[in-house]
């Protein structure tokens, strides 16, 4: 009769009825949802985060100069500068071309400032 006795307490004490199943925080949750209405949308909620959107001008096709043979000229007579004039001058602007020994004591080379005459 023990046996029987604690058989009949365990299934009492254990109910599969829905109402210990339901799940309170997840009706909430679903209640909630239902319930949710969005904001009405507003007719101008775009002015100031989206700009106007307007064609680029087309760019302007090249056009020749009306006097090509004076301009030619012009360029022709112009003096042309010298690029490979040295920063630094005396030996270590010699030893520059001469490999990598040569490449560091350029680098190394104390660089002048030079002293502009007024």
């Amino acid at each position: 009769m023990l046996t029987n006795d604690i058989q009949a307490r365990s299934t009492r004490t254990f109910s599969s009825s829905a109402s210990s199943r339901r799940d309170i925080v997840q009706e909430l949750y679903i209640r909630e949802l239902k319930s949710y209405q969005p904001p009405p949308a507003l007719k101008d909620a775009h002015v100031g985060a989206v700009k106007l959107f307007a064609l680029p001008q087309p760019p302007q096709p090249p056009t020749l100069p009306v006097d090509l043979a004076a301009e030619l000229a012009a360029y022709d007579a112009a003096e042309p500068t010298k690029a490979d004039e040295p920063a630094v001058k005396g030996a270590a602007v010699e030893d520059f071309g001469r490999g990598a020994e040569g490449f560091l004591t350029f680098l190394e080379a104390d660089v002048k400032p030079v002293e502009a005459h007024h």
